[in-house]
């Protein structure tokens, strides 16, 4: 009996030692570049979701839009035996750095939002962030009628997302003859930065008819100092987050072209899941857009 009841407890013992062992293999890490932005936020919660559903322990860590910090964050979570890594990357350029140690560590990196330049991952999920740019140009455009004098607030230097949201509104704006780009200046994609570089730009251009910013954030800081200027300017913003959508449905915003940064977390858990499981993915999953107006919110007009 004695021995029966020890080979029991031995039997347990192992039993509970296998379990340990494979909710450790069954960690994700998701690094992002700010969890201060409510895009950020809405991918991680996304990705959160999914990962509960799928039953993985999601690890999160914010590196602060800090390049360093990231590298930091993906050596702690390799540390933890990650069996993937899903990188927002703070800069596109820096961020092989974060992923090379990833790979030296045999752990695929899979990207959101932002690409890494010079290296390779298992796949990219994000928005067709040109297709997108070329949305807001083309609404101011119809807007203004073809004629009028417009600047643009870009995104954070350094990240593909600003590169190429300004790339397509440009391309957009030049196949108008009569718009004019009179200033286009980075506020990182920040709401006081917005707010900030707008009222210089409202001092050095009374003349503005539209503004385009690159993402939601940077629009609101805009709309404030023009409502302060007691100017009436057309804004269109980026990235449909819940305080964009508000600035709509109220008359604030004109419009905003909307991802669905819930859904790229989760597409990018389910994916790293399919990449475990070892089965190929696409090297790239585009996540649709749409433009958010108060006509297709049946606000009516303000």
């Amino acid at each position: 009996m004695t021995r029966r009841l020890l080979a029991m407890i031995l039997a347990g013992v192992l039993v509970a030692a296998s379990a340990g062992m494979a909710a450790a293999a069954d960690k994700i890490a998701l690094v992002i570049s700010t969890l201060n932005n409510p895009f950020f936020v809405a991918l991680s919660n996304g990705a959160k979701a999914k990962a509960k559903e799928l039953g993985y322990d999601l690890v999160v860590l914010d590196s602060e839009n800090d390049p360093a910090k990231e590298l930091s964050n993906v050596e702690d979570v390799l540390d933890q035996n990650v069996k993937a890594v899903l990188l927002n990357p703070v800069d596109s350029d820096t961020a092989k750095a974060a992923i090379r140690a990833a790979t030296l560590n045999q752990v695929p990196v899979l990207t959101l939002d932002r690409s890494a330049k010079g290296v390779k991952v298992a796949s990219h999920i994000a928005s067709d962030n040109v297709a997108g740019g070329v949305l807001a140009g083309n609404l101011i455009v119809q807007q203004l009628k073809g004629s009028g004098n417009v600047v643009e607030l870009e995104g954070q230097p350094g990240t593909d997302a600003a590169r190429e949201r300004s790339q397509g509104f440009r391309q957009a704006i030049a196949a108008a003859s009569g718009i004019k780009l009179v200033a286009s200046q980075p506020a990182n994609f920040d709401r006081t930065q917005g707010l900030n570089v707008m009222e210089n730009l409202l001092q050095a251009h009374p003349d503005i008819d539209a503004v385009f910013a690159a993402n939601d954030e940077m629009a609101l800081g805009a709309i404030k100092a023009i409502k302060a200027a007691q100017s009436k300017i057309l804004v269109v913003g980026f990235d449909g987050t819940p305080d964009g959508v508000a600035a709509v449905k109220s008359g604030a915003l004109f419009a905003t072209v909307a991802q669905q940064p819930t859904l790229i977390g989760s597409l990018g858990v389910e994916t790293a899941d399919k990449v475990i499981k070892g089965q190929t993915v696409p090297a790239s999953i585009p996540v649709p857009l749409s433009v958010v107006t108060r006509a297709s919110l049946g606000a009516g007009t303000p």
